[in-house]
Formats: structure tokens, C-alpha cells, sequence
């Protein structure tokens, strides 16, 4: 099942009430974007989650629903509230209290890509933000509602694992603090969007494949967690950072030789991120 703004693959039998999302993959880019942009088309997908899709292709044969967004970040960010508009990008936006997010260029409009480089020459019409909206952001959060809420009536409970991909440099600044680099980030925003119980056995989950983890830093989680994160509701959302270092040249966008070595590590853990959706964790907040 797919629509322009994304791709939604169920499971011939949904056996866990895991819900798995990439909102960062979509590599679908408009012509007049790219032609509108000051950017060469592999900068403007730096901010991409490049070849994330594949890492979790598997996760409908375990079980559990997928979506994948298919338009890029660059264009909508799908991990960003609807009103979180950039005055300094669109015309007509005013200024509302200091948003970080907005005054870096990361709005859910875009005004940079990766390292702060501008996507355009000026400003877009409020009109062409809108547009965008409603073409791609609200269909895409409007299916994973959809999804959250279908797990939760069919199983009492639903944990949506929400997956990305973070630059290596990113993390690097954990290891000159004297711990090694975790290879992943988990964002439970501080334990307020999934349970402590839920959070552990993810960190188990990765452990058991011999990746280290960090929680919530660098990243813990921005809207997605923060909006559909209810653990006493029994709707658990924990964000999942993984280093592109591990399976890609992250200057070329290519896959690296081991690609397909991560990819079967990436299939256990998956395995194991759908278990804990059929297990009955003791999650005293439900």
C-alpha cells in the first residue's frame, strides 16, 4: 500500500503490536525542487537517512507494519511538528517564541541540509509550504496514527520504533568524554515517551548483537516521540539512531562492502524488537 507520500507494507499476519517507521529514507525528489535548490542533488540529500529502508525491509515478514516515508527530509521533515514554520524561509511566517529547531534551518520545511548549507536563493511562498503539508506530511502522520491505533485495539498496547540514521561525527563527542562512541542512540525523551521496561530490552536487543548504545544523547527524540509517545496509555515510541558509518560511505551515499553483513545483523535485531512486542513485558504504567 502506497501513496506520493509514503509506503506502507503490512504483515501477512500481525503477531506483535510493534509498528516500525522510517521518516527520514524518502529519496523522491520533485523536479522543481532539485531545479529550485542552490544545491547539487548529493548535497541535498545529506540530510537523507540513506539506504535506511533497506535495513528495515524486514520487519513485515517478523510480523510487524512498516512505513517509510518517500519523500525526502530535505523537502518535509516528517519529524517535525506542522506548525514548526521557518519565518526566516517562508513568506508570511511570523516570528513566535525561540523554537531551536526553527532558528537552525530545521523546521518541517527545511531551510538547510546537512552542516547548515542552504537549500534556496530566497524565501518560498507560504502557499508552497502548505501545499507540501498537505500533500505529504498530513497523509503520512494521518497513516501512522492509523497504525499506532489498530496495534493498540488489536493488542492492548503498541511500541513504535522509529528509525534512523545519524552522521558518525555526530556521536564522536561521547567518546571524547572517555566512554567509547555508541554505535547506536536510543531518544526516549528522558523516559517520558516509553517505559523503562520497554527502553531496556531495546538496549538488550542491540547489546545482544555486540552494538553499544547511548540513551537520549546526543539525540532523545524530537516530535514523533514527543507527540506519540503515551507509555501510560500503553503506547510506547523510542527513536533509534544508527551510525551510517556502519553500512555506508557517508561522503558517496554508496553502500559499503559489509553492507550486507549489517543488513543480517540488522534482521536479528529486528527479530528481537518484534519479540518484545509479543512478550509480556511488566509494564507497571499500563
Amino acid at each position: 500500500m502506497s501513496s506520493h507520500a509514503y509506503r506502507l507494507e503490512l504483515p501477512p499476519t500481525a503477531t506483535t503490536c510493534a509498528v516500525f517507521a522510517s521518516p527520514h529514507s524518502g529519496r523522491n525528489y520533485p523536479r522543481a525542487f532539485v531545479d529550485a535548490s542552490t544545491l547539487d542533488p548529493l548535497a541535498l540529500r545529506s540530510s537523507e537517512d540513506a539506504h535506511l529502508d533497506l535495513l528495515v525491509a524486514d520487519a513485515p515478514g517478523l510480523g510487524a507494519p512498516l512505513l517509510c516515508a518517500l519523500a525526502p527530509r530535505a523537502y518535509v521533515d516528517l519529524n517535525r511538528s506542522a506548525d514548526e514554520l521557518d519565518p526566516a524561509l517562508i513568506e508570511g511566517v511570523r516570528r513566535t517564541m525561540p523554537n531551536p529547531r526553527i532558528s537552525s534551518g530545521l523546521g518541517v520545511i527545511p531551510r538547510v541540509v546537512a552542516n547548515g548549507r542552504p537549500i534556496y536563493q530566497g524565501k518560498i511562498p507560504l502557499s508552497e509550504a502548505e501545499r507540501r503539508l498537505k500533500d505529504v506530511w498530513r497523509p503520512y502522520h494521518s497513516a501512522l496514527q492509523r497504525l499506532m491505533q489498530d496495534q493498540h485495539r488489536r493488542f492492548g498496547r503498541t511500541i513504535l520504533f522509529d528509525m534512523h540514521s545519524m552522521p558518525h561525527e555526530a556521536i564522536q563527542g561521547v567518546a571524547a568524554r572517555g566512554r567509547p562512541a555508541p554505535e547506536v542512540v536510543l531518544g526516549d525523551r528522558f523516559g517520558s515517551s516509553a517505559s523503562r521496561e520497554v527502553t531496556e530490552a531495546v538496549e538488550a536487543a542491540f547489546a545482544a548483537a555486540g552494538l553499544r548504545s547511548a540513551r537520549n544523547t546526543p539525540f532523545a527524540g524530537a516530535y514523533v516521540t514527543q507527540a506519540y509517545g503515551r507509555p501510560a496509555r500503553g503506547q510506547h515510541v523510542i527513536q533509534i539512531e544508527i551510525d551510517r558509518s556502519l553500512y555506508m560511505n557517508e561522503s558517496t551515499l554508496e553502500l559499503s562492502p559489509g553492507f550486507a553483513a549489517f543488513q543480517r545483523v540488522m534482521r536479528q535485531i529486528l527479530s528481537d524488537l518484534a519479540a518484545i512486542g509479543r512478550d509480556s513485558l511488566p509494564l507497571a504504567a499500563e
